[in-house]
């Protein structure tokens, strides 16, 4: 032991042994020029970023920053327009889909978000969408959406289709 802080002392301000249960540190590579060093201003006339180190002469950019937003005391814009509503937190978008693209895609029987995803209506099975009435509609069709426009409801009913909202049917199941 006390020949061990004996060479520990006479090795100080020379390079020492590295320990050799040291962790090996960072062991994924980095590579070649990913990173570079900062440019170094303000170094001397001669070093060509010297003197006023890129900001140019005099003037507000070169003595201090200038906060964002900033126009040079001229009334910001986001000051000049005016505030007005607001969003609704609660507000959903739903995807329109209308009779008449309902008829021309030839769905019948059951309708749901899957069948309207594999039928390349939808793209997406979560995603919110309503019927809408434009269009008519021949067959019947039993159809789960999140939404219907009055006439879309009473078109489905006048063809001998039924419609249910898929919240009422997730409430059901849960």
């Amino acid at each position: 032991m006390a020949k061990e802080r004996i060479k520990t002392a006479l090795a100080f301000g020379k390079e020492r042994e590295e320990k050799a249960n040291k962790p090996a540190g960072n062991t994924i590579p980095v590579p070649a020029g990913s990173t570079k060093n900062k440019k170094r201003l303000g170094r001397g006339i001669g070093s060509k970023t010297g003197k006023t180190g890129g900001r140019g002469s005099k003037g507000q950019y070169a003595r201090n920053t200038v906060r964002r937003g900033f126009e040079g005391g001229q009334m910001p814009i986001h000051r000049r327009l005016p505030k007005r509503g607001f969003t609704s937190i609660f507000h959903k978008d739903f995807f329109p889909i209308n009779l008449r693209d309902l008829e021309k895609s030839g769905l019948t029987g059951n309708i749901d978000a899957k069948i309207m995803v594999e039928s390349k209506i939808l793209d997406n099975e979560s995603t919110l969408f309503k019927i809408l009435g434009t269009g008519e509609i021949t067959k019947a069709i039993h159809i789960v959406a999140d939404g219907f426009s009055a006439s879309a409801k009473e078109k489905i009913e006048k063809a001998g289709g039924s419609v249910k909202l898929r919240s009422e049917i997730a409430s059901k199941e849960a």
